[in-house]
């Protein structure tokens, strides 16, 4: 891939299409999202969503698990502290909602490629993509229930993707779900192949990735800002984003290339 840089923990490589691939890479540590994870995540996000060369971004991770969420060494750890880890315990769970909420207002679509486990924090970091394709290894659970730590911060993201009933099951009881089941109540959008996982996952960026990046960026937007709306509020917001839209440049052209039966030119504006 052109534009390949690596760092110690987290992998980025940009292809000619503008599909950025950011790679949690600390396999030793089941990519746990630690504090200096979650730092590079959130300096890999904030750079992307100001790149014009990248359109879309796929999460992917090294190893035999995706995410398996908090480093609860870390966590652990903390409690050596005079206040029991409060200030710790704080900082941490604030930055992991702050990049939890990065992904949803990057104005690029940024998809989960997972292969294996992805639980507790990992799970949520799947949910909060705006799109997920898993491998038939891939595995997503809620466990906290099983440690007396109920997952309070990924089940906002679960929530906000699944229906009352399957997020709860998920939440109470902290079982395993298996790809296929995590397509069936819409954690993942895709169960494939492990083979298949990262030629699915990228034919599915690069469709995105071809559209003009000025309607992603919009429709992106409204999308997750209409959902938070009563439903005549929803609609208002909608019918101005679509003025707004149509006005577009790329709307322009869009709609000018479909009368012509001719491939459009966007200019992302």
């Amino acid at each position: 891939m052109a534009g390949a840089r690596m760092t110690d923990i987290l992998l980025k490589a940009l292809d000619a299409d503008g599909v950025l691939r950011l790679t949690l890479n600390t396999p030793a540590k089941r990519n746990a999202l630690s504090e200096e994870m979650l730092v590079a995540l959130s300096a890999a996000l904030g750079d992307a969503s100001n790149d014009p060369a990248t359109r879309v971004i796929v999460l992917a991770a090294n190893g035999p698990a995706f995410c398996a969420g908090h480093d609860l060494k870390e966590l652990t750890a903390a409690r050596a502290a005079p206040d029991r880890g409060r200030e710790v315990f704080t900082r941490i769970m604030t930055l992991c909602s702050t990049v939890m909420q990065q992904i949803v207002k990057c104005p690029k679509p940024v998809i989960a490629e997972v292969d294996g486990i992805a639980t507790a924090a990992g799970c949520q970091l799947v949910a909060s993509c705006d799109l997920a394709v898993g491998s038939d290894a891939a595995k997503f659970s809620t466990p906290g229930v099983h440690i007396g730590l109920f997952c309070s911060t990924p089940m906002v993201a679960l929530s906000r993707n699944l229906s009352n009933k399957h997020a709860m099951e998920m939440l109470l009881t902290g079982d395993m779900v298996p790809a296929p089941r995590a397509a069936e109540i819409g954690l993942i959008n895709h169960a494939v192949s492990a083979d298949a996982l990262t030629d699915t996952t990228m034919a599915l960026a690069r469709k995105i990735a071809s559209k003009s990046s000025m309607t992603l960026a919009t429709g992106k937007k409204a999308f997750y800002a209409q959902r938070e709306m009563p439903l005549a509020d929803a609609y208002a917001h909608a019918a101005q984003v679509m003025v707004e839209n149509m006005l577009a440049r790329d709307a322009e052209e869009g709609i000018q290339a479909f009368i012509e039966k001719r491939a459009p030119h966007w200019q992302d504006k």
